[in-house]
């Protein structure tokens, strides 16, 4: 049986029942969320994703205090019903679509949470992300991007905290093809390994929000690259695209960013920006690049599972240590604000004086 019950909505995209996502086998459905508080402190992120042709969903929900970054994990089979948004005690709730939404934690080892999200304004669409490796599509999705502010609270060990006033942060939905589930084994002749660039930096500001992306090559020439600026309120209409570029800096012995300096031509936004750490946290902890809770990995029915990460602790060139989120605080001329600047670089990248696949900066 395929039915299901998103198959009395009208979202079909083909003629077969909304379980069966075309014939690709890396298909995804993806939900994120990060938040901050106006200090950049109490950091928090949640992600949920769906894969149709692996039958599997799986969640996840971080929080970093005190230099410990406490992370649950959760798995289940999907039965292909895509429109149930629970994992274990995890689940995501849509109250108005674009708009608002839900994330809700039952306690699990000592890990509870609820928070709420409201967009600033109408949802971004990020230009198409297509990559291939010879004839392999390696990506192919669209993602919306949207800042907005959080209210609810979150539990640690028994240390409930309501989040602080004035709690903002990004979320996002993604769907298309990217690598999930088990790795696939096939080489693909001629196509060495596949190099990998990737910032993204999100920024609250008092009356707006900026958004600025890129995905480059090994030498810095960008394939996928944005920056939009949306005025608190406006509806996709009144978002104001344009273009930029970031010259970030590395911790030394990292592939870390240390800070940047991100330079745009966008309407209504500051022609140049300073973005300073204010902290660090590692993506692994939502399953990128994590060795045992990878994205769409079959752990049976049902399985959750806490992790904690002593940050300090960490090996800043292991792979799965590579991606992270720094909370940035950012100033410009005349405006200030907070966001994450994301950072994931794998292989050479001659801009960073990256050269071998793993190497660290001077």
């Amino acid at each position: 049986m395929a039915l299901s019950k998103g198959d009395d909505f009208p979202i079909h995209q083909t003629p077969e029942p909304v379980a069966f996502a075309g014939t690709d086998r890396n298909f995804y459905d993806r939900y994120f969320f990060n938040g901050y508080a106006p200090d950049g402190s109490g950091f928090f992120a949640a992600a949920l994703g769906v894969y149709p042709h692996l039958d599997v969903i799986d969640a996840h929900f971080n929080v970093v205090r005190d230099g410990v970054q406490y992370c649950l994990h959760a798995s289940r089979e999907l039965g292909m019903e895509r429109m149930d948004l629970s994992v274990g005690p995890f689940q995501i709730e849509v109250i108005e679509p674009l708009k608002r939404l839900r994330v809700r934690l039952e306690a699990f080892e000592g890990l509870a949470a609820e928070v709420e999200f409201t967009g600033r304004s109408f949802p971004i669409e990020e230009p198409r992300f297509i990559h291939r490796i010879g004839p392999r599509a390696f990506m192919d999705y669209t993602r919306m991007t949207q800042n907005g502010h959080y209210k609810g609270w979150i539990e640690v060990d028994g240390d409930r905290r309501e989040l602080a006033p004035g709690t903002s942060g990004t979320r996002d939905r993604s769907w298309g093809i990217r690598p999930v589930g088990a790795r696939d084994a096939q080489p693909i002749p001629g196509h060495p390994q596949l190099g990998f660039f990737w910032q993204w930096t999100p920024i609250n500001f008092p009356d707006g929000s900026l958004f600025f992306h890129v995905n480059a090559d090994s030498h810095g020439n960008a394939w996928n690259t944005r920056a939009v600026w949306a005025p608190d309120g406006v509806d996709a209409a009144g978002l104001n695209e344009g273009a930029g570029g970031m010259r970030a800096r590395l911790e030394s012995g990292t592939r870390w960013p240390s800070g940047g300096t991100l330079s745009l031509a966008v309407k209504g936004a500051p022609e140049q920006l300073q973005l300073e750490p204010l902290g660090r946290f590692q993506m692994r902890g939502l399953g990128y690049t994590h060795p045992e809770w990878g994205h769409g990995i079959h752990h049976g029915a049902l399985r959750v599972e806490r992790e904690d990460i002593d940050l300090a602790s960490l090996d800043p060139l292991a792979p799965e240590n590579l991606h992270v989120q720094m909370p940035v605080a950012v100033t410009g001329a005349d405006l200030d604000g907070i966001g994450v600047f994301e950072q994931l670089a794998i292989g050479p990248f001659s801009p960073l004086g990256l050269e071998q696949v793993l190497d660290g900066a001077p």
